[in-house]
């Protein structure tokens, strides 16, 4: 067994140097033999058959436990924290972590919204299904876990092609009081401040925390300030039934640097042409949450859940090859432009597991029900002042003012039937009802509101998966396949001109996930998982140009209507490999982890039309080309991250490197940059960063790391809106230190 662990590693780290050859690479599980020496123990972990009234058996999931990890939360660096989950893509507009943007398979990260993002299980995005953006997202220093369900989760949690991800928070469940403090300084002005307390006494548990941080940020024009708050309190009438309630309050101001030109980026890019842009999102979530057992067999869990937030943005949004200069005439630079939404919704959502015997078989039943509402309101391109602060105020009115409307109604069931005590079999299905509405002002034309028709899409959408499993002694094979869908997005169906037109059939996008892996443990030293994956994604949304009633003399219009499909596929995997344990000599020299996660993606659009027009009225011809082929904007072929960790009893350091492939921006697959940045091919890039902590006097810790430590220049990601059009770069090196309080 240890030769085959050595040519494994071996053929791992051949990836970073051959990246045609796809290698199965492997996974851990936090299920170890106990040890001798006390050091952490290296994420991701799995997901038992069942929990919290959620059924996972034969899905792909990862667990990371943060305790566990070492990394930047202060600044929620979300390259460290996820490096060990395979395939993640991450969005570094800049070094703040306010918004953690992050997908999976190829999927946009665009803050998170091919994802179900949750905090402790409810949801906290604007809109999950018209809006599905996640502006909000905990500070890292007060989570305990992180957890991610690949495609499988659509049946249990909703339609998402990316699936589930949640952020789980700490608590204190064994002291009558404790008290935990995290305070650190960084570059660039970085100051924050982690407070927390928390206690459990008799049927009384709460658990309060404040989060502050500020800086100035990398780039010039890139200070910020937020706050984090929550207040978490339990009472248990028995050891059945428990009742809970947490409040959270987040608010925020950051500046907005903005994109660069790739000629700007690469003489500089830390500078910004951007000093009079901002942004901020208030933002509010209330969850009441009820649990009981009623028997061995049954048990329920219950979820009430409301948001209240705003998106709030003013700012000069020309490209960067425009400069944002003071005006001659009027000695004075350009009124900004302001642009805010308006989030509410709430929700019920519930969830049962019913564990019933076939013969001398136990076999597990998860079902449940969903209701939720949203509104949002949307008032854009208001004339804002002509100063530099973050100043929301507008001169007369909004030239768009729009109102959304989501509900829906869901209910699911899962069996999973156990063939065997090692096989089982877990078919489901869910059946979602997703009312859209969208009515208001689209613009005002010479004084003249201009109307936009109210739209109302309705569709009933039953969604069906099977998922498998086989139990060796410590490792399984698990196979799924769950359809997915992604309902139509406010963006849809409102027209960004007042000429296009939207398709009053156009159909939500519809596919399925699958997956076929292997994972678990061997002995002490090496957990892995390994897999295939398979996403497609049709009923792509776009645009086809025609002409007005049928006449070339009178102008084409853009018809926004189902275009295309796209597939991706891939390999996934992870190992942890405990170096010390495997060669036995971890009593005198601690824990040696080197670990690995290896992806692969192919990620290609299979048919999708677009057209363009050449020539002037009346001898204009329309043309029309098929993207079949094309790789998917902002899908690397590669995500590869490697990690050295060590640790003992007091001290535990990481050392890690990411690898990420070059990406196309847009779906025409332009190479070339354009003048202004917003297109183009972005190249692959390598980053390094090195984490640690010392604990010291049984309660206290400095935890002092840097990232990006051999300081390259790289870019995720070009805009064509926000933060700001084009380029934008990914943070230099940057160093912390941090002094804590456990107590």
């Amino acid at each position: 067994m240890k030769n085959i662990i050595i040519a494994l590693a071996f053929l791992t780290s051949t990836a970073t140097i051959a990246q045609n050859y796809p290698l199965f690479s492997t996974d851990t599980v936090n299920k170890l033999e106990a040890v001798i020496i006390k050091s952490k123990q290296q994420s991701p972990e799995r997901m038992p058959e069942i929990k919290e009234n959620v059924l996972f058996s034969g899905k792909k999931n990862e667990v990371l436990k943060l305790s566990n990890i070492n990394g930047n939360f202060t600044t929620n660096n979300a390259r460290e924290i996820f490096s060990r989950i395979p395939g993640v893509t991450i969005w570094e507009n800049e070094g703040s972590g306010i918004q953690i943007n992050v997908g999976v398979r190829g999927l946009s990260p665009n803050r998170s919204w091919e994802l179900n993002t949750r905090q402790n299980g409810y949801d906290i995005s604007s809109d999950v299904f018209g809006y599905p953006e996640a502006y909000y997202n905990p500070p890292l220093e007060a989570v305990e876990t992180v957890e991610l369900v690949r495609g499988g989760s659509a049946l249990q949690f909703g339609p998402q092609f990316g699936g589930m991800l949640n952020y789980v928070l700490k608590r204190e469940t064994k002291k009558p009081f404790s008290f935990e403090t995290q305070n650190t300084v960084g570059s660039y002005g970085l100051m924050s401040s982690y407070n927390a307390i928390g206690g459990k006494h008799n049927k009384f548990s709460y658990y309060i925390y404040n989060h502050s941080r500020s800086g100035d940020g990398w780039r010039e024009n890139s200070e910020y300030t937020v706050r984090n708050t929550h207040a978490f309190v339990a009472y248990d009438f028995s050891e059945k039934t428990k009742l809970s309630a947490e409040y959270t309050n987040m608010d925020y101001k950051m500046q907005q640097a903005g994109g660069l030109t790739d000629s700007q980026f690469n003489t500089n890019a830390q500078k910004s042409l951007r000093e009079r842009n901002w942004f901020g999102t208030p933002w509010n979530v209330l969850a009441i949450n009820f649990d009981t057992k009623l028997n061995d067999r049954f048990s329920s869990n219950t979820k009430l859940f409301g948001l209240v937030g705003e998106r709030n943005s003013v700012g000069f949004t020309a490209t960067p090859n425009v400069e944002d200069v003071i005006n001659p005439a009027t000695n004075d630079f350009a009124n900004r432009r302001v642009d805010r939404d308006y989030y509410k919704n709430f929700g019920i959502e519930n969830r049962n597991i019913l564990k019933y015997k076939l013969g001398n078989t136990d076999n597990n039943l998860a079902f449940g029900a969903r209701l939720y509402k949203a509104n949002t309101r949307r008032v854009q391109d208001g004339k804002g002042t002509t100063g530099a602060d973050f100043d929301l105020s507008i001169d007369g009115r909004y030239g768009r003012d729009l109102d959304f409307t989501t509900e829906n109604v869901a209910v699911f069931a899962e069996n999973q039937f156990k063939v065997s005590e090692k096989f089982s079999v877990t078919p489901g299905i869910r059946y979602e009802y997703i009312r859209n509405t969208g009515e208001g002002r689209f613009g005002i034309s010479n004084g003249n509101d201009v109307a936009m028709p109210v739209k109302s899409i309705a569709r009933n959408q039953p969604l069906f998966g099977l998922g498998m499993e086989y139990k060796f002694r410590t490792t399984n094979i698990y196979a799924n396949i769950t359809q997915a869908f992604r309902p139509v997005l406010f963006s849809d169906f409102t027209p960004p001109a007042v000429t296009d037109v939207i398709d009053p059939n156009l159909k939500d996008a519809s596919g399925f996930n699958a997956d076929l892996g292997f994972r678990g443990t061997h002995k002490n030293y090496l957990n892995f998982d390994f897999s295939l994956f398979y996403l497609s994604y049709n009923n792509r949304i776009g645009g086809i140009r025609q002409f007005i009633n049928d006449d070339p003399t009178k102008g084409t219009f853009l018809f926004r209507t189902n275009l295309g499909e796209t597939i991706n596929k891939g390999i996934e995997g992870f190992f942890n490999l405990n170096v010390t344990r495997f060669f036995q000599i971890e009593k005198p020299y601690g824990n040696l982890d080197l670990f690995a996660s290896i992806s692969f993606i192919d990620s290609r659009y299979t048919d999708f039309s677009i057209f363009s027009t050449t020539g002037s009225a009346p001898n204009v011809t329309i043309k029309e080309t098929n993207l079949s082929g094309n790789r998917v904007e902002n899908a690397p072929r590669y995500i590869h991250n490697f990690g050295l960790s060590w640790g003992n009893n007091n001290f535990s350091t990481t050392l890690q490197y990411r690898m990420s492939g070059k990406i196309f921006t847009d779906a025409n697959n332009t190479v070339a940059p354009s003048s202004n940045g917003v297109t183009g091919i972005l190249e692959q890039y390598q980053v390094m960063d090195f984490s640690s902590e010392y604990k010291f006097l049984k309660h206290y810790n400095i935890r002092a790391g840097v990232n990006n430590l051999l300081d390259k220049n790289y870019a995720t990601r070009r805009a064509g809106g926000y933060p700001g059009p084009g380029i934008l770069p990914g943070e230099g090196r940057t160093f912390y230190i941090s002094l804590g309080i456990k107590l």
